[in-house]
């Protein structure tokens, strides 16, 4: 991204960053929609523009930061507005995150569980020298594959 030098180009470099965060939260926020609905295969597909747009906020943010003082000279007002947004997108973010950590926690409790209960039923039943049935050892176990043809 070029450097931010003149009032003008300050002020073009705040729509482009407003658009993008815009953007981005658009993305999530649909993204959360989808993975809340448990449509995850759709919200999978929405990765590739997260990630782009996501590039693109970064590499904006880091020239924001080489060009602070004179964004905050040239544009007092619309850099206070974009701290406002900036603090909306966080919390969409938030909560996006906050989804996501969640579908991943639940699935992988599934997996895991399944895992357990294929574990149990392939072992055989044994008892021990106390008299009791004994657990199955878990680094004994099969692996467990998955299909993701739907």
């Amino acid at each position: 991204m070029t450097p931010i030098t003149t009032a003008a180009q300050a002020e073009q470099a705040l729509d482009d960053m407003t658009a993008l965060m815009e953007q981005l939260a658009a993305v999530l926020a649909q993204e959360t929609r989808l993975v809340h609905a448990s449509k995850v295969r759709s919200a999978a597909a929405l990765a590739p523009t997260k990630a782009e747009l996501a590039g693109r906020l970064f590499a904006a943010g880091e020239s924001f930061k080489a060009s602070a003082k004179l964004l905050q000279r040239s544009a007092p007002q619309r850099c206070a507005a974009l701290l406002r947004l900036q603090e909306s997108f966080r919390g969409i973010v938030q909560k996006n995150m906050i989804v996501l950590a969640t579908a991943h926690a639940v699935s992988e409790g599934i997996v895991r569980r399944l895992s357990g209960d294929l574990a149990r039923k392939a072992a055989p039943r044994v008892y021990g020298s106390t008299g009791r049935s004994v657990a199955p050892n878990a680094k004994n176990g099969k692996p467990l594959a998955l299909s993701r043809v739907s």
